[in-house]
């Protein structure tokens, strides 16, 4: 008899229910995972490599021009009025030709720049040497360490930048009579080189400057607001948070110029923009909706 042959047979069908994969598939496929991995990590070294030359690059191209401070002051609540002296750099000073331009500056010891916008009008840079700041002092910024320091510090200054208000797209004054401004907060700084700098607003029928502040304590430049009314600009400051004695306008400088508006001829109007985004932002929006072109809507970014 066969009985051991016969159970020793029927048991070998049974010895290997699922095969596993070959050996050589799995390293097949780890080594393509790996390699997949190796030239996404390479491709990424390479664009990090590619964009720190470029930012290096781009900071190799700013020239530094050491300046000393000559004036520090407070000029509102959080603002301060700087003077920076730069007649020892002629070309630097000459090179402010626009209302509106404006410039970087670093501190000692401090490598990140502030961007600041030029308050003074260009004729006092190539007069006296000097630019003027207007500056908010935002905690841990480098506007905050400048607000720090005092008359003789010496701080970093790069070129001048930007294109400024080309004042010359509403020119000239009898076929843009209605010229209106606005501003809020720091954004009066290079509002008041424009204004200072003259852009026949005595000639002009219709000038309003609408000047947007938290309350009187934090608005700057108010020693100047009698010079500028009678240079033909009509200065209407709006509050968003004043006192219970305030009886001027209140709210927002959007909400103010829609109540007002009176814009009497969209095609001979023109406009000046600069502050905050959402002002600047909603204030174009109207203006075009009623009328005004684009084009002769003035921003210095």
């Amino acid at each position: 008899m066969s009985v051991t042959s016969t159970t020793t047979l029927s048991l070998s069908p049974h010895a290997h229910l699922s095969p596993p994969l070959p050996p050589m598939s799995i390293l097949r496929r780890l080594n393509l995972h790996n390699h997949l991995n190796l030239r996404n990590r390479n491709r990424n070294r390479r664009l990090f490599r590619s964009l720190a030359a470029a930012a290096a690059v781009r900071q190799d191209t700013t020239v530094w021009t050491p300046a000393p401070l000559t004036e520090i002051e407070p000029a509102a609540e959080s603002l301060f009025h700087v003077t920076i002296d730069v007649s020892d750099a002629p070309d630097l000073a000459v090179s402010h030709t626009r209302p509106g331009q404006y410039l970087q500056l670093r501190v000692p010891d401090v490598e990140k720049p502030s961007f600041l916008a030029i308050a003074s009008p260009p004729s006092l840079s190539e007069a006296r040497g000097a630019f003027e700041f207007l500056v908010k002092t935002v905690a841990g910024s480098t506007a905050e360490l400048l607000c720090g320091l005092k008359k003789g510090d010496v701080v970093e200054l790069s070129q001048v930048m930007g294109r400024g208000f080309d004042i010359d797209r509403v020119d000239p004054p009898e076929s843009f009579p209605t010229l209106l401004i606005f501003a809020t907060g720091s954004g009066i700084s290079p509002i008041r080189s424009l204004i200072e700098s003259g852009f026949n607003a005595d000639k002009r029928s219709d000038v309003r400057l609408y000047y947007g502040a938290r309350n009187l304590k934090r608005m700057a430049y108010q020693d100047r607001f009698k010079d500028w009314e009678s240079s033909g600009v009509k200065i209407v400051p709006v509050l968003s948070q004043p006192d219970g004695n305030w009886t001027g306008e209140s709210g927002y400088v959007q909400a103010a110029f829609t109540r007002a508006k009176q814009i009497y001829s969209p095609q001979s109007t023109g406009a000046v923009l600069c502050g905050q985004k959402q002002m600047t932002e909603e204030i174009t929006s109207i203006l075009v909706a009623d009328g005004v072109s684009s084009e002769k809507i003035l921003k210095n970014f």
